[in-house]
């Protein structure tokens, strides 16, 4: 057992239960993981059909790379300015405002009637998650403490790839019933109008920002562990961030939509009514594991695990790359959980470790903005390169480019101690 730490607060005092208990998460943290699991059992019914959707208009594979990586691009702007918004102005109506938008673009493509309307509509779907995404994260990482900030993305991220699996179920569920491609889109972006609603209801404000109480300031010095445990910076490093971000722009640019590996199990020989079923596979997985990796990343460096499940990713990749049969995609379709299970939430919760509590919103609109941009010269290059030279090139170029990333993440940001370390924490339902 480690030795206590000086002028570390008892459980008593904290507010925590003795031993290894944890405490109860805040109703924030299940209000957004809700409203994510609804907001993606929409999105989820659309995105494996959506390839197939472009296919059906004659989109050649590089307008479908487009489709997928420009709107996430477009998005960009939004990201960081409402993460800077956030930081200053109530991020409630931020959030609720980007689900409802998220809805309306789903709509829209059920209503497109060529491949450039599906472009403008899926763009309005990503500004929308443009406008959510940074200040729902600060919103999470305000509403608790430090040491259970891994917990916290984990179980949100959780949340949202049940959804995930409930989207595919969906549109499934819908096809087997004979409705078109654009009837399972309706329904879906009607589904995803829950989610908003539902945040209307009974979403609260929380954090510094907000005037709440911040639940997470940065670990007083006093609190730190010994330097042979993994512990937490005390104070935010603007280099050490500013090069994690550069490093995420890497894997981002090799982590093109996963819509492609969707229509790879079409190259190999699934039915476009079977794409639904399979995603439902994966994110069962998926949501099996992404709480685990987060609750991890509070106990050993997050680093270890984002350099892990970029590797896993790598491997991945490689595997599509080289994948000749229907069973080679589900195996590596499981396999490839691991990379989100080990890297989703410990990628996230790693912002908010390396951003200071004043700057958070701001801090994650960078992330989701360097991630976004970086998306349209991913989709492009594996587009190109499908039509060019085939699927197995642009598989493997992908998993260079993670491969890449998960090296510059050791030599850029170092795999040194960088978790947070178990100290006080108010014990109230935020």
């Amino acid at each position: 057992m480690d030795p206590p730490v000086a002028g570390a607060a008892s459980p008593r005092a904290s507010g925590r239960p003795p031993g290894n208990s944890q405490p109860r998460l805040p109703r924030t943290v299940w209000l957004l993981g809700l409203a994510s699991l609804l907001n993606d059992a929409s999105s989820e019914a659309v995105f494996p059909l959506l390839g197939v959707f472009l296919a059906t208009m004659g989109a050649p594979m590089r307008f479908v790379g487009l489709v997928l990586g420009l709107a996430d691009a477009l998005a960009v702007g939004i990201k960081v300015a409402v993460g800077a918004l956030s930081d200053r102005v109530g991020r409630r109506r931020l959030v609720i405002g980007g689900y409802l938008v998220a809805a309306l673009g789903r709509a829209g493509i059920a209503l497109s009637g060529g491949p450039w309307q599906v472009l403008g509509a899926r763009s309005l779907d990503r500004a929308g998650k443009a406008m959510r995404s940074g200040a729902r994260d600060a919103m999470l990482t305000d509403a608790v403490h430090a040491s259970d900030r891994g917990r916290a993305f984990g179980i949100h991220q959780a949340l949202d790839h049940v959804g995930a699996a409930v989207g595919p179920l969906v549109a499934a569920g819908c096809l087997a019933a004979g409705l078109s491609l654009r009837a399972t889109f309706a329904i879906a972006a009607a589904l995803g109008l829950a989610a908003p609603l539902l945040l209307s209801l009974r979403l609260r404000e929380s954090g510094g920002a907000m005037g709440g109480t911040v639940v997470n300031a940065p670990v007083p010095l006093p609190l730190r562990e010994p330097e042979s445990a993994a512990s937490c910076d005390p104070q935010p490093s603007r280099t050490r961030f500013a090069a994690y971000l550069a490093v995420c722009g890497i894997f981002a640019l090799g982590n093109s939509s996963d819509a492609f590996i969707l229509l790879r199990a079409t190259e190999l020989g699934f039915a476009p009514a079977m794409l639904p079923l399979l995603w439902l596979l994966h994110h069962v997985v998926k949501s099996a594991t992404t709480a685990i990796g987060g609750s991890l990343s509070d106990r050993i460096p997050r680093v270890y695990l984002i350099g892990g499940g970029w590797a896993a990713y790598a491997l991945t990749y490689v595997g599509f790359a080289m994948a000749s049969s229907r069973s080679h995609i589900v195996a590596l379709l499981l396999f490839y959980a691991l990379y989100h299970g080990l890297a989703e939430a410990p990628e996230r919760a790693l912002v908010a470790d390396l951003a200071g509590p004043a700057r958070r919103g701001f801090a994650f609109g960078l992330y989701y903005g360097v991630v976004g941009l970086a998306a349209l010269p991913a989709g492009l290059l594996t587009g190109w390169l499908w039509d060019r030279a085939g699927a197995a090139t642009a598989f493997a170029a992908s998993a260079a480019l993670a491969g890449a990333a998960a090296i510059a993440l050791a030599v850029l940001v170092g795999f040194g101690p960088l978790r947070v370390v178990r100290a006080a924490a108010p014990s109230a339902d935020r």
